[in-house]
């Protein structure tokens, strides 16, 4: 008989190898389940919990490896409580720079940034790379004026003031220290405000320097009383009045609680009596206003 006969079968007996096949193949599946659901069972709950936990854990550390924050350059004179707990930074480190930052004043190196925050110099290397401050700190600072008396032949050049009102981009580029952004910024607070009244409001812009401001103070000012739309206090409505500059929306509910109850504002006095009213800038904001 020829081996390649044992090898042959009938189309019944290839249904039943199958079958056959199939049953073990279910039953040994079963098992396998049986198995791990039974060990899992010897398992003291304590340890089940445990194992759950740093399944938790391991998973959690790899979210924060993953998703690991990227810095990106910014100026360390505005970091906000979030971003300095970001960073590193303590509590305490953090209201140094808040209070140092509350007089008016600005760090302009990462040396100065330690010395008002007392950082340590391990976080100090690892988030100074990333300061960015104003390109006039890293440029050499030119003397504003000239100092004549050792040149008896020269004569003093005349300063040429003119009205800040009248004033253009170019106008404001020709004194150090302001580029591009500095005079957008200021024509733009011009014209949100419809005109400057004082001088005094160059501090109101943002990122104009303490010598900026005093450069601005020399060469402009406010030649011809400005022709500004003056705002109704007394009949505007809450919403119409927080859109002026120096109002927010608190204070001008307050401004309309104020005027109901004492049948109008008429002075500059009455306006120093509303909650939430910066009287330190009063003289200012009541040349906008019409009583």
């Amino acid at each position: 008989m020829k081996i390649k006969s044992y090898f042959q079968f009938s189309k019944d007996q290839r249904s039943g190898i199958f079958l056959l096949l199939l049953l073990i193949g279910l039953t040994q599946g079963i098992y396998f389940y049986w198995s791990a659901q039974k060990s899992h069972e010897n398992i003291p709950s304590s340890q089940q919990e445990w194992l759950a936990l740093q399944l938790v854990v391991d998973s959690l550390k790899s979210t924060q490896k993953e998703s690991k924050r990227q810095i990106y350059p910014f100026n360390p004179n505005f970091i906000t409580d979030y971003k300095g707990a970001q960073l590193g930074m303590s509590v305490a480190e953090i209201d140094r720079l808040f209070a140092f930052r509350k007089l008016n004043k600005y760090v302009n190196s990462a040396k100065e940034f330690q010395q008002v925050t007392q950082v340590s110099d391990s976080l100090l290397n690892s988030i100074s790379p990333y300061f960015k401050f104003p390109d006039w700190v890293n440029q050499p600072r030119k003397s504003y004026y000239t100092d004549y008396s050792k040149n008896d032949g020269a004569k003093k050049k005349a300063i040429i003031v003119k009205d800040i009102n009248k004033a253009t981009a170019d106008d404001l580029m020709q004194l150090y220290g302001i580029g591009p952004a500095l005079s957008e910024r200021i024509l733009k607070r011009r014209s949100t405000l419809g005109a400057f009244v004082s001088m005094e409001q160059m501090s109101e812009v943002w990122g104009l320097s303490p010598e900026v401001i005093e450069l601005l103070q020399l060469h402009f000012t406010i030649s011809d009383p400005p022709a500004i739309e003056k705002i109704a206090i007394n009949d505007l409505s809450s919403k119409e009045l927080a859109k002026f500059p120096y109002f927010n929306y608190s204070l001008a509910k307050e401004i309309v609680i104020y005027r109901s109850m004492h049948n109008g504002i008429r002075s500059v006095e009455d306006l120093t009596k509303i909650k939430g009213m910066p009287n330190e800038k009063i003289k200012i904001i009541a040349l906008y206003l019409e009583f």
